[in-house]
């Protein structure tokens, strides 16, 4: 089907993953108003069921989403591999979300049907923000996004730690965003446009590399993203709302939030501005350098098993900036192929962390896992996947990723940055091989310490399909690099249609 972006009918088409998931989340609200005695009463737990299901279905429309073509890039909304790509790995953190979630927060009594649909509105925030070609739709799903997520962070009313982490990343969101708007403004000064394929045009055919206006837009858009996906020096929410909010929540957060921030990243910056390459490439090399050694050093003095994965998750913002700065396909692809691996590890580490900490995270000390792997044998292998994943040791998802990007470094001749990816890489394996430690060669306090520790069935489906997902991308990753290709390719022949057309 072509789609003419004259009709607004097509529209309805293109979005049409939005569109399902957006419904979705109406019925699922409506579905739990109308089962509820009173306000008092815990959600009914087919609710999360029903939420797996709109996801599935999403899932389904951004499959018959792929095979349209449109007649002009010049639409708000791209239709290319990336965003099919971007928005399945959406649905994938959130599915994840659902089935690690449900039994924490009934233990918590935390059951309450607008949490998850405030997790499906917050993927649509997510894909709206990673699949718009127009800056002010970008803005719009953005804040589609972070609003959802304020809300979920400080969830738990019942901790002063949950209701301070939302109001720190409340805050903080609010000015990254101010960033991102007035980056914008002076993007729109510069070129006259907020399309994304037209800014690049009118880079690519006048030369404005020295237009002011437009470097200082460009500038101002890295910070507000810097800010999204928690880069060194502007990471000051990410641990103290990670830290606050519950643990399925946390997981989202660092996964699918972080995802949808990197993954618009990348769309602005190899989409609207590669003309602008040589600006903003040092820029991005700086943070990346700052970033893997800043997140890495303070995660080596975390005892809190938490706190030190929100310190990991601001270090793997280092590693996809390496391949961002790398600013070639090779880059684009190894940047896609390991957000898959990083949110997949990442959800599975957060899963294993909730069942340990037992009811309320009391338990979320390096103490907690002594003696886990005799105790609980298949937590302790999922967790040892998903931190040998993370540290990016062999046989795993996060090595061949960090392979990729090493590559796509050394064919931009950043030879330099890839050795301080390297070897930050070795440090972190002090802190991740310590929890591995713990759970195998430390003794437990007593036979019963891990007596109180439960695993429920979709918990423990959600952890052995994503350990199992790590295992397989290492031994089969062709398929998965080969779709990560081609979707950077659809996003790089953007910009180059763009300045065809122009001239």
């Amino acid at each position: 089907m072509l789609i003419d972006y004259s009709s607004q009918l097509h529209y309805l088409w293109v979005l049409m993953p939005e569109a399902v998931l957006s419904f979705w989340a109406m019925l699922v609200l409506l579905v739990d108003v109308f089962q509820k005695g009173d306000r008092s009463e815990p959600s009914s737990p087919m609710i999360p069921w029903l939420t797996l299901a709109g996801i599935v279905l999403a899932g389904v429309a951004n499959a018959w989403t792929a095979g349209l073509q449109e007649t002009s890039i010049t639409g708000v909304i791209a239709l290319d591999g990336f965003r099919v790509f971007s928005n399945y790995l959406f649905l994938l953190a959130a599915a994840l979300f659902v089935l690690i979630s449900d039994r924490y927060f009934r233990e918590q009594h935390m059951s309450l049907g607008e949490l998850y649909v405030l997790v499906m509105f917050a993927t649509v925030g997510m894909m709206f923000f990673a699949g718009s070609r127009d800056l002010m739709v970008m803005f719009l799903g953005l804040e589609l996004m972070s609003i959802a997520v304020y809300v979920l962070t400080g969830l738990n009313r019942r901790d002063r730690k949950s209701g301070e982490g939302a109001l720190k990343y409340f805050l903080l969101g609010a000015f990254s965003s101010a960033f991102f708007l007035f980056g914008i403004a002076l993007v729109y000064g510069g070129a006259g446009t907020t399309n994304l394929a037209l800014v690049s045009m009118v880079v690519g055919i006048d030369g404005l590399g020295a237009n002011g206006m437009l470097v200082a837009g460009a500038a101002l858009l890295l910070t507000g993203f810097a800010f999204k996906v928690a880069a060194v020096p502007f990471h000051m929410w990410t641990p103290d709302a990670y830290q606050g909010a519950p643990a399925p929540i946390t997981a989202f957060m660092a996964a699918a939030v972080k995802a949808a921030a990197f993954a618009a990243f990348l769309r602005v910056f190899l989409t609207a501005l590669p003309g602008l390459y040589e600006s903003w490439a040092d820029a991005v090399t700086i943070l990346a350098v700052v970033t893997m050694i800043g997140a890495n050093l303070v995660a080596l003095a975390q005892t809190d098993v938490k706190r030190m994965l929100a310190y990991s998750s601001i270090a793997h913002a280092g590693y996809l900036l390496v391949a961002l700065a790398a600013g070639n396909i090779s880059g684009a692809a190894a940047f896609l192929f390991y957000l898959v691996a990083y949110t997949v590890m990442t959800i599975g580490a957060f899963g294993v962390l909730l069942a340990v900490g037992r009811e309320g995270e009391r338990r979320t000390d390096l103490d907690a896992y002594a003696g886990l792997g005799w105790e609980r044998p298949f937590l302790a292998i999922a967790m040892t996947v998903f931190l040998l994943s993370l540290a990016g040791f062999p046989l795993t998802a996060g090595f061949i990723g960090k392979v990729f990007i090493l590559r796509s470094a050394l064919e931009s001749r950043l030879a330099g940055l890839a050795v301080v990816l390297v070897l930050t890489s070795v440090v972190s394996y002090y802190y991740y091989l310590r929890v591995a430690w713990y759970m195998w060669f430390r003794e437990s306090p007593s036979r019963e310490s891990h007596a109180d520790v439960h695993v429920a069935p979709a918990l423990r489906f959600g952890l052995a399909a994503a350990a199992a997902t790590i295992i397989l991308l290492f031994v089969l990753p062709g398929p998965v690099l080969e779709w990560a290709e081609q979707s950077a390719l659809d996003l790089a022949r953007a910009p180059l249609a763009a300045i065809t057309a122009g001239r």
